[in-house]
């Protein structure tokens, strides 16, 4: 740690909430500034408490670290273009008559357990502000939707009897989808 009890609290204070690097990086600039304050003079302690002034309450520093959170930003893209998509495979599956599809009602049905998790991981990891832990739900979340467009392209490409015009908006949405968030899952599962 940086070396005064006060600066060693803080950072505590912060590990507890905030993943290890990015402990490790605000360790770093905390001790230069408390370097920089004793070489000015300041006794330890008075150092200390001005470094620590400086950087802000842990709460505070909680709070812009969740707001820029990958997994957050993540969480609201997707959570944004959530309607287009649904624009896109509503008529889709109307108009395919999905409801004749040889799926089992089993299957169907998890189907939609699991968007409805995965919609609740992107909304629980969206919508945090003080708590970095729950941005973190984004990586299942947007795991799950992966595998969510994947298994709904292979329902269309296997069962669907005929494709539907819908589908041409569709199935490239879904594709684009699959590569866009496959790209975020480096940023989001690293901790």
């Amino acid at each position: 740690m940086a070396g005064h009890t006060l600066i060693d609290a803080h950072l505590a204070a912060l590990a507890r909430r905030l993943p290890a690097r990015a402990v490790d990086e605000l360790a770093d600039g905390l001790t230069e500034t408390y370097a920089r304050h004793l070489a000015r003079g300041f006794d330890p302690t008075a150092a200390a408490r001005a470094a620590i002034a400086e950087f802000g309450h842990p709460d505070q520093i909680i709070t812009a670290f969740t707001r820029q959170a990958p997994g957050r930003r993540t969480a609201l893209a997707l959570l944004a273009t959530g309607p287009g998509f649904a624009a896109c495979w509503g008529p889709s599956l109307i108009l395919g008559h999905a409801w004749t599809w040889p799926i089992p009602t089993p299957v169907a049905l998890a189907f939609g357990l699991a968007l409805l998790a995965v919609v609740a991981a992107l909304v629980t990891a969206a919508t945090s502000r003080h708590s970095y832990s729950r941005t973190q739900l984004a990586a299942p979340g947007a795991i799950g939707l992966v595998l969510l467009d994947t298994a709904v392209l292979a329902a269309v490409l296997l069962a669907a009897p005929t494709l539907v015009w819908p589908m041409a908006l569709a199935i490239p949405a879904s594709l684009a989808r699959i590569g866009l968030t496959a790209r975020t899952f480096p940023r989001l599962l690293a901790r």
